[in-house]
């Protein structure tokens, strides 16, 4: 799984070594995913740390090639790396905060799934399961978030296109996506963001290990079977009748 030192990724490869996964962490700093290899150990899984970044094939590619040599088949991608900028006005982002959401939030994971595709159709038995970590944005934008609001619409769209071009080759591909998880991503929720109707409020949040029990069931259908989207959120958050 990629974005796995931290938050969602860290709480996710807990669940799955709790369950007996062997599982390797991808993630820009060594140090953060050996933090999480260790909690993965402790769970009853066996973990493989991986500094990997998203944005660049070479290192993706390099990714899975390790992956593949150590455990001999990849037969899940969490593909969840992530990135946000600052909450901004369409005509005040710049072009490199733009480039930098997209490449990792989209071209990273366009990467990943590239590299998924290509071990999962060579390997025997064929196949296995890819899940995209879209988000609410994927559905409905907050305020001034044009960059990762549109990165996530068009996670949307990959993850269409991969369970339709999966299908020959026993590849499913869903799509969870995660509405105020409690993270540090997410710690100013409670304190009051912006809403579309122009106040600041305080949210709800949910444990974050509600996700973690959410991704081991979407794993856990066979093959011929796929939660294609799933929306996991906390109950009272401005989703729906959002403004």
């Amino acid at each position: 799984m990629t974005g796995a030192g931290s938050g969602i990724g860290r709480t996710v490869a807990i669940a799955l070594a709790r369950r007996g996964y062997s599982v390797a962490l991808a993630g820009r700093r060594l140090s953060s995913l050996q933090e999480t290899g260790a909690m993965v150990e402790q769970a009853g899984g066996t973990a493989l740390c991986i500094a990997t970044d998203v944005t660049d094939p070479v290192s993706v590619d390099r990714l899975f090639d390790t992956v593949v040599e150590r455990f001999g088949r990849v037969d899940l991608l969490f593909n969840n790396a992530g990135t946000s900028t600052a909450a901004v006005p369409i005509d005040a982002l710049t072009v490199d905060d733009w480039l930098k959401v997209i490449g990792v939030n989209l071209t990273g994971t366009f990467l990943c799934l590239r590299a998924a595709f290509r071990v999962m159709k060579a390997q025997a038995p064929q196949g296995g399961r890819i899940i995209n970590n879209g988000s609410i944005s994927a559905h409905a934008p907050r305020p001034n978030s044009s960059s990762y609001t549109a990165s996530k619409h068009a996670v949307t769209g990959l993850t269409k296109c991969a369970s339709l071009d999966g299908r020959p080759f026993n590849i499913a591909c869903g799509q969870i996506d995660i509405g105020n998880a409690a993270t540090d991503m997410t710690a100013k929720m409670t304190g009051g963001v912006p809403q579309a109707d122009g106040s600041l409020r305080p949210e709800p949040v949910m444990s974050v290990d509600h996700i973690g029990d959410a991704i081991v069931y979407m794993d856990s259908l066979p093959l011929d079977a796929n939660v294609q989207f799933m929306s996991v959120m906390a109950t009272k958050m401005p989703f729906i009748g959002r403004g």
